[in-house]
């Protein structure tokens, strides 16, 4: 029998592992894009929110504890595929490349297998991060909510400036996640050579 893992165990175990980082996450991740997003206070008037704290605290005050949890369902479709393609794209970086006779790669080259399956993922999750974002932002908006969910942020976008206006920020993705993608499959076989046990596979 295979001693390689099978692609529907990695799509599964992936996807699973994928939704628990957005659960865990989430909240701390919409408390910083109000913080980063807050009204600039005039003079002599205090700010929205003094800090992490404060800002938890007048979400759930307001909004109820779901409040911290606007616009997951956008990453929390994507991170399912995303995973998926991630270490697709990783394998493949690995397959393009030759390893030394011990079957083993150099950190150049699993840097450089990290960082096409960060090119990989971009194609899903710039969308999901710009839907999210503005859903988040509009939550201390004043006026009524421009979108009413996930599906009409989609739908809008698409109206007002076509498929390009639902990857706005894509390039600035690909700066962040290809060199973050690249040091994390790095650091992650590194842990993982580091810390097997002698004489196991």
């Amino acid at each position: 029998m295979s001693n390689q893992p099978s692609a529907i165990k990695d799509f599964i175990a992936g996807g699973f592992g994928g939704v628990c980082l957005v659960m865990s996450g989430h909240p701390l991740d919409t408390i910083k894009v109000r913080l980063q997003t807050m009204p600039k206070p005039t003079p002599g008037q205090l700010p929205l929110y003094t800090g992490t704290f404060d800002c938890a605290r007048k979400t759930i005050v307001k909004e109820g504890v779901l409040g911290l949890y606007k616009g997951m369902a956008a990453p929390l479709v994507g991170v399912t595929p995303m995973f998926a393609v991630c270490f697709l794209g990783f394998g493949i970086g690995k397959k393009l490349q030759t390893p030394d006779a011990d079957g083993r790669y150099s950190a150049r080259q699993l840097f450089a297998a990290g960082m096409l399956s960060g090119v990989f993922t971009t194609a899903i999750m710039a969308p999901g991060e710009r839907i999210k974002c503005l859903l988040q932002i509009q939550a201390h908006s004043s006026g009524p909510p421009k979108y009413t969910g996930t599906m009409d942020v989609v739908r809008q976008l698409y109206r007002e400036g076509g498929i390009r206006s639902i990857f706005k920020g894509t390039s600035a993705t690909l700066l962040r996640d290809v060199p973050a993608s690249g040091m994390y499959f790095m650091t992650y076989e590194w842990l993982k050579n580091t810390l097997r046990p002698a004489g196991s596979s």
